[in-house]
C-alpha cells in the first residue's frame, strides 16, 4: 500500500494567536480553529489527558497544511527554538514564494529575522532561512 499524501506538518507554539496572524501574512489561510481536550486525544499523543487549543493553516493551493497548536494541560516539556540548523530531528519547514525581498520586508513588520545571507542556488533558487514568530525556523525558497 502507498502513501497518499503528507496531511500536514504540526508546529507547537506558546502564542496561537501571533502564530495565526504571523502565517497569515506570509501568505497561508487560517482553514479553523478548534479546542480538543479529553483523555481520548491523549491516547493519540501519548500524553494522557490533555487539553490543546488547534489552528489549521493552508497554502493557497490547499495541498499542504500547517497545524498550530498551543498546549494548556500537560504543559510543554522542551524547546527546540534555538537549536542550529544542523540539529538532529525536525527542524523547519520551508515555503516557496513569489518574491523572497518582498516576503522578507513584509514578515519583518511581523518580527522575523533573517539567519543568514539571501543566497542562488545555481539558476533555479534563490533561498533564506528566517526566524519567525517565535524564533520558529522557516526557509523561504524563490523559484528563477
Amino acid at each position: 500500500m502507498a502513501i497518499k499524501r503528507m496531511d500536514n506538518m504540526g508546529i507547537v507554539v506558546a502564542d496561537l494567536e501571533g502564530a495565526v496572524a504571523f502565517f497569515r501574512a506570509l501568505g497561508l489561510n487560517l482553514e479553523g480553529q478548534a479546542t480538543i481536550k479529553g483523555e481520548w486525544a491523549g491516547r493519540v499523543t501519548g500524553l494522557g489527558d490533555q487539553h490543546v487549543e488547534v489552528a489549521m493553516m493552508s497554502t493557497p493551493d490547499g495541498h499542504s497544511r500547517l497545524e498550530l497548536s498551543r498546549f494548556i494541560d500537560p504543559p510543554v516539556e522542551a524547546d527546540h527554538r534555538t537549536a542550529p540548523v544542523n540539529a538532529l530531528g525536525y527542524l523547519r519547514v520551508m515555503f516557496t514564494v513569489d518574491d523572497i525581498d518582498e516576503t522578507l520586508a513584509r514578515l519583518g513588520d511581523q518580527g522575523a529575522q533573517l539567519v543568514g545571507d539571501i543566497v542562488q542556488y545555481g539558476e533555479t533558487y534563490r533561498l533564506c532561512y528566517i526566524r519567525g514568530h517565535e524564533g520558529l525556523l522557516i526557509g523561504l525558497a524563490q523559484e528563477l
